[in-house]
């Protein structure tokens, strides 16, 4: 199958994430700076989260210039990548009405973990369809960001139950670690 169709409906679900999470923002409920500044967290945590989905629609976008062609377990595996990011905007939303409490910030992290393995399936669905001398094949290594990213999810929710922000600090530095696309599948395109 060709991949147009996968790509137009991944960009249109993502713009509707997006366009849901800024919706679901509220404003803040009086005109000072102080009313502002007690909307700050939840400012962080949305700029957290467009981050993060615009992290994995760009490196989604490398993957698929790198493949040439998807089957079935490929879409299924990106509705997977998509039903989880899909989640982003509830769980930011569950944090700010909780004020970050334990369970949320968690959650958030089980929801970024969950968006990688889909992530993950996705680009091993892709390999076995295009074949491992393809072009994404030949671009994947070590994987060594992608276990980084998943222990630092895993350890980020088992300390939000401690300390939230420092949960939300350690998600900070998974999307700091991708916020440049994926250079071996740049560099091999």
């Amino acid at each position: 199958m060709h991949k147009g169709r996968l790509e137009a409906f991944t960009d249109g679900v993502i713009a509707v994430i997006i366009t849901v999470m800024v919706l679901e923002m509220k404003a803040p409920a009086g005109a000072g700076l102080t009313d502002l500044a007690a909307s700050l967290p939840i400012f962080i945590t949305y700029g957290l989260s467009y981050t993060n989905i615009a992290i994995f629609w760009n490196n989604h976008h490398h993957m698929l210039q790198a493949s040439k062609r998807v089957d079935g377990r490929a879409l299924w595996a990106n509705l997977f990548l998509l039903f989880w990011l899909s989640l982003v905007p509830f769980v930011i939303r569950w944090m700010e009405e909780t004020g970050f409490a334990s369970l949320p910030t968690a959650g958030y992290g089980f929801i970024l973990a969950m968006a990688a393995v889909g992530y993950l399936m996705l680009e091993r669905a892709l390999i076995a369809c295009n074949g491992l001398d393809s072009t994404l094949a030949g671009a994947v290594g070590s994987k060594l960001k992608e276990k980084i990213s998943l222990a630092a999810y895993i350890v980020g929710m088992g300390v939000a139950f401690v300390q939230p922000w420092l949960a939300l600090a350690l998600y900070i530095a998974v999307a700091i670690l991708w916020f440049i696309p994926d250079r071996r599948i740049e560099s091999a395109i």
